[in-house]
């Protein structure tokens, strides 16, 4: 009797090891994601979104390898390899649309690969500093276009179309004298840290876009519905807004990142743009060539400079508006970077600024545009306006002997 109990107590156990042995090779298999702590994520996130600073080195690496599991339902190798076709590496569920996207949408999208390229480098720049997935850049274009001005029927405004409340929650300055949500810097930085926090709730980018365009809310209420966490398998519990703009970010990264051979469209002319849905038409912003009447030339410098200059990065550093730098510039980024220089014409007080900082300025730009490839962790410090943010030259009170 006690020979049969020890057969039958080995074999159980037999069959015990064998299972926990199946399991953890299934574990091996899919440690990719489950190897991701959820909760230790999270608790980084808040640290990082509660602190007025970037993270460190040492989050930004962390953060790099965790984050890019958040493709996981676009590409089942988490990322786009350039070295394979497309649409052999995407989830099939989007090729329909992306195919009626291209037929609209793909010439001004092209043509944005080229005036578009001092803004996605800034933008990069900053989301790799929170060790974002520099794809996310192109929820700028689908909310915006890439114009620092746009405003929304809603209120949201800036590249990032901010609303006033979300904007202030993350650092950003909203008054009668400043919109910090049109500073491509300062909303970027709020931008990154915004959608941090939204992956530190969803864990994929699919749904932090879905959640960036309807709030996280619907979001919750989507996964709860359908039992789901895929956005394939719950977009349809989701309003047509979402799910279309989580489309359309998939078919932007398409055009901009794929290879454009079998779809590129012949009219590219300039100004030859096609509508956004909505009826707005926009414009290549490199093609209109303002003129300045004398009002506006009263008071302006005009500077022969040479360099790796950005005007974004100089617009920030002189407290400027962007498309006041733009109106004055016009060209500026496609002419320096094919001249290698531009006579940049900037008010008088805005003039001295950029003069006594140029150096540093530049070696600001130069970091913005090495930062395809690198993740620039050491800050940049520059030496005390004399103007305050505004555009006021600050007073100094005098000493007085005794």
């Amino acid at each position: 009797m006690s020979k049969h109990l020890f057969l039958i107590s080995s074999f159980f156990l037999f069959q015990f090891s064998r299972a926990g042995v199946q399991q953890t090779g299934q574990q091996k298999v899919s440690s990719d994601t489950s190897i991701v702590d959820e909760k230790k994520v999270d608790e980084e996130i808040d640290e990082v979104i509660s602190s007025k600073k970037p993270p460190t080195k040492e989050k930004v690496q962390y953060f790099s390898q965790v984050t890019r599991y958040g493709f996981k339902n676009l590409f089942p190798n988490y990322s786009y390899n350039t070295n394979m076709p497309y649409e052999a590496q995407v989830n099939s569920n989007a090729a329909g649309f992306m195919q009626e996207y291209i037929s609209t949408h793909a010439n001004y999208l092209t043509q944005m690969k080229g005036w578009g390229k001092p803004y996605f480098n800034l933008i990069e720049y900053i989301l790799q500093q929170y060790g974002l997935p520099k794809e996310l850049k192109y929820i700028a274009v689908i909310e915006s276009n890439l114009k620092s001005g746009a405003v929304s029927i809603k209120g949201a405004g800036g590249p990032w179309q901010f609303m006033p409340e979300t904007a202030r929650q993350f650092g950003l300055t909203i008054n009668a004298y400043a919109d910090e949500r049109t500073d491509y810097y300062k909303s970027t930085n709020a931008a990154a840290k915004y959608l941090l926090q939204l992956y530190g709730q969803l864990h994929d980018w699919l749904l932090v876009m879905a959640a960036y365009n309807g709030g996280a809310g619907r979001v919750f209420s989507a996964i709860q519905r359908s039992g789901s966490r895929n956005f394939w398998d719950l977009q349809y519990y989701l309003p047509e807004e979402s799910r279309t703009y989580v489309k359309r970010f998939i078919a932007t990264h398409y055009i901009m990142e794929g290879n454009n051979a079998d779809w590129a469209t012949q009219n590219t002319s300039p100004g030859s743009f096609k509508k956004m849905p909505g009826g707005t038409s926009y414009s290549n912003p490199y093609d209109i060539q303002p003129k300045l009447n004398e009002t506006e030339l009263e008071g302006i410098e005009v500077q022969s400079i040479s360099g790796k200059f950005n005007s974004l990065v100089i617009a920030k550093n002189l407290a400027m508006d962007i498309q006041q730098f733009n109106h004055l510039n016009p060209s500026f980024d496609n002419i320096i970077t094919s001249n290698g220089n531009y006579d940049i014409r900037l008010p008088e007080d805005k003039m001295q600024l950029f003069l006594s900082s140029k150096y540093q300025i530049l070696n600001e730009c130069v970091q913005v545009l090495l930062s395809d490839d690198t993740v620039i962790t050491n800050p940049v410090i520059y030496q005390k306006s004399p103007y305050d943010r505004y555009g006021t030259k600050r007073t100094t009170k005098k000493k007085h002997k005794a």
